[in-house]
């Protein structure tokens, strides 16, 4: 595919951004959210002041703003690993693994327990995108069967409860059927996040991508996601203890 002169971010540089954009997000999420001011709903206010709770959700909300743009990204990325891949089998079980591994540090950041089954961690949302493709891909003379597959794939990550849900089935899906048409897949992609209009950014540094790889980082956010929750969880404990 042909790239366009302005393109001037590799994968890796992406998947940096969608990282470091990710982790802000947590910040708030895990911190802010689930450590501060569930401290004040649960202390009636005696923990911190009104004024304090209040700077502190302003607080959250620009990193939560800032953090809408990771998970377009990683989709994203998930679409480029999917089409270049050497070995799919490897791949979904390695989103798999990590999906399973990550459940634990993510119920301890976002759930308030361990194995809390309320909601599950965005890693499963991208590996049943994975199957959706890899059905798309082998039937992609039967439209029927496609439908199917996604119909399915959404309706899993709706009845599992997992981050984003069938919305980021679809949108993954979205970037899949668009990925050699540009205006095409920002504006379906920005439409399906409607819901969530801070996210539509992230089509700014996609659309910068040249199409290279860049640095091998090939494991880093397998590693870097269960692992950046449990230090955040380790930093709430610490700062509210």
């Amino acid at each position: 595919m042909e790239q366009k002169k302005y393109a001037c971010l590799s994968g890796s540089t992406l998947k940096i951004i969608a990282m470091v954009t990710m982790l802000i997000d947590h910040i708030g999420a895990a911190i802010l959210e689930n450590g501060y001011y569930l401290n004040y709903i649960n202390t009636s206010g005696t923990a911190v002041t009104t004024e304090q709770m209040t700077k502190i959700l302003e607080i959250d909300r620009v990193l939560r703003f800032i953090g809408r743009t990771s998970f377009p990204i990683f989709c994203f990325l998930l679409v480029e690993g999917f089409l270049h891949t050497s070995d799919k089998k490897k791949y979904g079980f390695r989103l798999f693994l990590f999906a399973l591994l990550s459940e634990f540090p993510f119920d301890i950041a976002f759930n308030q327990g361990i194995l809390e089954f309320t909601s599950q961690n965005v890693m499963f949302t991208l590996f049943i995108g994975f199957l959706v493709l890899a059905v798309m891909e082998k039937y992609s003379d039967k439209p029927y069967i496609m439908l199917f597959g996604l119909a399915g794939g959404m309706g899993l990550a709706y009845l599992m409860r997992t981050d984003y849900d069938f919305k980021g089935v679809a949108l993954i899906v979205i970037l899949y059927l668009f990925r050699y048409r540009r205006v095409e897949r920002t504006l379906f992609g920005c439409i399906s996040l409607l819901w969530e209009p801070p996210a539509c950014i992230a089509f700014i540094p996609i659309n910068l991508y040249n199409g290279e790889r860049g640095l091998k980082l090939k494991y880093l956010f397998y590693f870097f996601y269960p692992v950046h929750l449990l230090i955040l969880c380790g930093i709430r404990y610490w700062l509210l203890s």
